[in-house]
């Protein structure tokens, strides 16, 4: 696996690594399964909501892979003059991993996370995309805060099914602190927190066109389609990111 290389904007890592490289380590990762690898994403957001929470910081240092999942962290990263990779969504690592592991003709894959609704089209997708692949799992947890018992129900069903992936959908930093808390018990050689992809995927939401993404205004489309739920994520905590930065890594420099 190639050496890691990370930018540090506002104490969160970010690595600084092409799609080609993350998904060759991913590959790398499952083939040889002694090494477990985490994947996390971050973005103006979450980097913000790391601020005030120490165990989803934690979860993010903790991760072996964390990616610049937002032109704003790119951009300010390049302004603040601070390495970091090519924007990489989870979704971007989601099909490359997914794609690149279908052509090497092997993989199991569990999906944790969502509603049971979401994860029957997943399922349903899955067979069509992957012929190579094997789904040998999902499950869908009860929302909010759930039981030790339950906790424990749920490492036993991913342990059942011995997957070489397990995709985690929870949304951040619910996902993020989950996989911390509970991947010394899995077994597993790839875990990756991915969040709305679930939905993207399943096609109960829309992701914006290719062309909002290609030039990083994803972002625009989803705050179009969700404004109640995403009017803090991109009219409070976007803005103080950018703030942020430029206080601690540009006017402090």
């Amino acid at each position: 696996m190639a050496s890691r290389e990370v930018g540090i904007i506002l104490n969160v890592p970010i690595d600084c690594k092409s799609l080609r490289i993350v998904t060759q380590d991913a590959l790398d990762s499952i083939e040889r399964t002694a090494h477990k690898s985490v994947f996390a994403c971050a973005n103006p957001h979450s980097i913000i909501v790391a601020q005030s929470d120490p165990a989803f910081l934690n979860a993010l240092h903790q991760a072996s892979l964390v990616v610049p999942d937002g032109i704003g962290v790119v951009l300010m990263a390049k302004i603040a003059g601070i390495c970091v990779g090519e924007r990489i969504t989870g979704a971007d690592y989601f099909f490359s991993v997914m794609n690149g592991l279908n052509r090497r003709g092997f993989g199991r894959v569990f999906f944790l996370g969502s509603s049971p609704k979401v994860l029957a089209l997943i399922a349903e997708r899955f067979i069509i995309d992957f012929p190579s692949l094997t789904l040998c799992g999902t499950y869908a947890p009860p929302y909010g805060l759930w039981s030790v018992a339950e906790n424990q129900r749920i490492l036993a069903t991913i342990d059942r099914a011995k997957p070489d992936i397990l995709w985690v959908g929870m949304t951040a930093p619910k996902q993020e602190k989950w996989v911390e808390e509970n991947r010394q018990h899995l077994d597993v050689p790839l875990i990756g927190s991915i969040g709305a992809v679930f939905d993207f995927y399943a096609g109960t939401h829309q992701r914006a066109p290719r062309w909002m993404c290609r030039v990083g205004l994803e972002w625009i489309y989803r705050f179009m389609m969700e404004p109640k739920r995403l009017w803090k994520r991109y009219c409070i905590n976007s803005p103080w990111f950018i703030i942020l930065v430029f206080w601690r890594h540009i006017l402090k420099r």
